[in-house]
């Protein structure tokens, strides 16, 4: 296997997943032996995750040392994210109104799922998930509470002022910047090996999936499956080529560079799964470390562009599988709700079941419809995820550029270096 790259490799646990699963469809024993191997590659790359990030940070805030500019920087990440998200709320309301995805949908063929794990989590984010409780979340009351929970916008919070306390004691603080220097070093070579593993970890995951839901529960709801992933090429393709194309890149460029961590994105749904490397390789790309550790997690809060792109097509999906008409006025609501519901729950287990529950309910849409899509979840799910990633790594790209500090040479020379590694590869597998 070593002779194949990491996209080769993950792309075979895939198919070889898909295979198992649908052999040992219905068996529960599949779960008992697959289970315990997907658990633990999640587990590793949870376990990595926030270290990177509070390094990777604290370096970079503490290299600007102006909190005036961070101040900047995050108020146009947030007027970027909430006008990006926005667009792909409207894109799918726009495909689902032209395919209508939910009529016809015989919904005695349909099986139904039990979410009741989503319904508390969303009980449970409704009661702090007001914009006011948004904004006072983000200042941790216990840092290290927040480090264990994963709180991203909480981490963040903590790096960026650390950061910033470093740079200001100047030299005392030099000692300090080089133990977290090493650390960021030390934890990139960590996930380094951990991205052996995922080929095997793929292989679990996808095995687990398909062994309890089957290739027959994708067949009635086709249409909306069919919808969302039609949905999604557009919006990379069209809206998110567009927004590279203005600063002077190619989506398709930046594909290139991701190709290894959209497969393992897609294979796993999971974007936790690719945050260290997708910030090491956008800051290749030419990207300062100040803007990538620092617009890339917020990201995950804020810029769920595949998300909420989904979220606005099963909405209008449910409406239509249960007749119920959605005049104009009535998605204008629904696009003001999702703008709100969608940000700053990343962290909450099943987000996008969560939001639709709490989006639902506010537009007369029957919440009890959920259950019907459940099952193939997480087939849209993974597709979802690979959005959620391209996103956030194009938008590193576009504030490196709205700040004037994207090294387009770099980013060329690094887009190269990927070129003639292909090339090479082909040669020696010729």
């Amino acid at each position: 296997m070593k002779k194949f790259g990491l996209a080769i490799q993950i792309v075979i646990g895939l198919i070889l997943g898909i295979i198992v699963g649908a052999i040992f469809y219905g068996n529960p024993m599949i779960g008992t032996y697959l289970q315990p191997i997907g658990d633990i590659f999640i587990r590793l790359i949870k376990m990595i995750v926030v270290p990177i990030v509070i390094a990777s940070l604290i370096i970079g805030v503490a290299g600007v040392g102006d909190i005036k500019k961070l101040g900047k920087l995050g108020g146009k990440s947030i007027l970027y994210f909430e006008i990006i998200t926005t667009v792909a709320i409207l894109l799918g309301l726009l495909v689902a109104n032209i395919v209508h995805p939910g009529k016809g949908v015989d919904m005695t063929h349909l099986v139904k799922s039990d979410i009741q794990q989503y319904v508390d989590a969303a009980d449970k984010a409704s009661h702090s998930h007001s914009f006011t409780d948004t904004i006072v979340n983000i200042v941790p009351k216990n840092i290290f509470d927040a480090f264990a929970r994963g709180d991203m916008l909480a981490v963040i919070f903590f790096s960026v002022m650390f950061g910033l306390g470093i740079a200001a004691i100047g030299e005392k603080g030099k000692p300090v910047l080089a133990f977290f220097q090493g650390t960021a070093d030390a934890m990139f070579w960590v996930t380094n090996q951990i991205m052996k593993f995922a080929p095997l970890g793929v292989f679990a995951l996808i095995g687990i999936t398909v062994s309890k839901f089957g290739v027959s529960s994708l067949i009635p709801l086709g249409k909306l499956v069919v919808s969302v992933y039609g949905a999604m090429f557009v919006f990379v393709l069209v809206v998110l080529g567009f927004v590279a194309r203005m600063c002077g890149t190619r989506i398709t460029s930046i594909i290139s560079i991701l190709k290894d961590e959209i497969i393992l994105a897609y294979s796993t749904a999971s974007s936790e799964t690719v945050l260290p490397k997708i910030m090491e390789k956008m800051e290749k790309f030419g990207v300062p470390k100040a803007i990538t550790s620092f617009v890339i997690p917020t990201g995950y809060s804020f810029n769920l562009d595949g998300s909420t792109l989904y979220q606005a097509i099963a909405a209008l999906f449910i409406a239509q599988m249960y007749g119920i008409d959605m005049p104009i006025s009535a998605q204008i609501t629904l696009v003001l709700v999702l703008m709100v519901t969608s940000k700053g729950i990343a962290g909450v287990p099943g987000v996008s079941f969560v939001v639709l529950l709490a989006t639902l309910g506010s537009v007369g849409i029957p919440v009890e419809g959920l259950a019907f899509i459940a099952g193939i979840d997480r087939i849209l799910d993974m597709a979802r995820t690979v959005v959620n990633v391209i996103g956030n790594s194009l938008a590193a790209v576009v504030m490196a550029k709205w700040e004037g500090q994207y090294d387009k040479k770099e980013g060329e020379a690094y887009l190269l270096t990927i070129k003639q590694a292909k090339q090479g590869s082909k040669v020696e597998a010729a």
